[in-house]
């Protein structure tokens, strides 16, 4: 096969593959001695499932979603500050590996789900924010503007789809670094901005009223 023709059926490949939609992270394309092609194609290397009961301090079992059970050390995750959401058996886990026995990022799900809000910047006596639902489900909680449809974790990161009002209902993917995740607190950032939120809670307001006692006069007519 001569060069030139070579390095036309290369370009066909990456095309097919590219048109196919199948995620990879890596593939390379061997046509001949003379000419090798490597595609990349971004694919969610995230590991889920459920924090098994074999846990304990720095050592997680994790039972994936395909039914292996793991165990791996979360201490340089602990270390470092990407332990996100607190770990208990039985709660649904997002982890990073940095190799087949050491954790280096790990996000609690379970933790993640909820409302969360915020002081709204235009108005600071109301709150905005986010409902985090089951099933990948998000919706808006008193943002007309932008509306809120889908959230998942993807290589790490807090990716959320919505459509945001004015904007010809074309979808919009926002990926998010999470900083913090506590009880109730959840922090996450982009390029730009970051977004601090407390999760929501219902508010009870009480009036004081202090009564008089009777007198002889109350009753007087």
């Amino acid at each position: 096969m001569k060069k030139s023709e070579s390095i036309l059926l290369a370009a066909a490949v990456v095309m097919t593959i590219g048109s196919c939609g199948n995620k990879g992270n890596q593939q390379v394309v061997e046509n001949d001695a003379d000419t090798t092609v490597v595609v990349s194609i971004n694919r969610d290397s995230t590991l889920y499932g459920i924090c098994g009961g074999g846990t304990t301090g720095n050592s997680l079992q994790l039972i994936t979603d395909i039914g292996d059970t793991l165990n791996m050390s979360i201490a340089e995750a602990n270390d470092n500050g990407r332990c996100f959401g607190g770990i208990e058996v039985g709660d649904r886990l997002a982890v990073m590996l940095k190799n087949k026995s050491v954790a280096r990022l790990v996000i609690n799900q379970s933790a993640l789900l909820g409302d969360w809000v915020m002081p709204n910047p235009i108005d600071g006596s109301s709150e905005m924010g986010i409902r985090i639902k089951e099933g990948g489900i998000a919706e808006s909680i008193d943002q007309p503007s932008l509306t809120y449809r889908s959230w998942r974790l993807f290589n790490g990161k807090l990716e959320l789809v919505a459509v945001r009002e004015g904007g010809g209902d074309e979808v919009e993917t926002m990926l998010y670094d999470i900083i913090a995740m506590g009880p109730d607190t959840l922090v996450f950032k982009d390029s730009e901005d970051t977004f601090e939120y407390s999760r929501y809670k219902e508010h009870h307001y009480s009036v004081d009223i202090k009564l008089e006692e009777a007198s002889e006069d109350d009753f007087k007519m």
